[in-house]
């Protein structure tokens, strides 16, 4: 894992599953981090337990999926001296999935002193592109 730059006790909280550093929306979803950077997050999701009732992966999991990946992203980025704070996400839902295991790939669109987004590409496991979000982060200074 990348992580020259990011609080090693903040990216070993994602990678654990701890509740402080994932909150526990993530823990829930069973998101694992497998990767993490500035310029590249990675994590998986279960399609079991985040469906919608006709059992289709719902579609606010891979948009809470996205919002995590980004906002690590953002925080990775904007460390020490700023906090990443998501103000701005979208959505385009391309596939279903009703089985297995997705996976998240976040990769840097702008990485700014005050603005961070994000494109974040949700794949099954046959690497079929079932979502795209992308995200913005607003970066504040830490003492607000």
């Amino acid at each position: 894992m990348s992580t020259p730059s990011a609080p090693e006790s903040l990216l070993a909280a994602f990678i654990a599953g701890d509740e402080a550093g994932m909150g526990a929306l993530n823990r829930k979803l069973g998101v694992k981090i497998l990767e993490a950077s500035a310029e590249r997050v990675v994590a998986t999701m279960p399609v079991e337990g985040n469906t919608q009732p006709y059992g289709l992966l719902h579609g606010g999991a891979s948009v809470a999926l996205a919002e995590s990946l980004g906002s690590l992203g953002s925080a990775i980025h904007a460390h020490p001296d700023r906090i990443s704070v998501g103000v701005d996400i979208n959505a385009t839902h391309h596939r279903s999935a009703t089985s297995g295991i997705v996976t998240g790939v976040a990769t840097p669109l702008h990485l700014g002193r005050s603005m961070a987004s994000y494109e974040v590409v949700i794949t099954d496991e046959e690497d079929r592109r079932v979502c795209t979000c992308r995200i913005t982060c607003a970066l504040l200074p830490r003492d607000r």
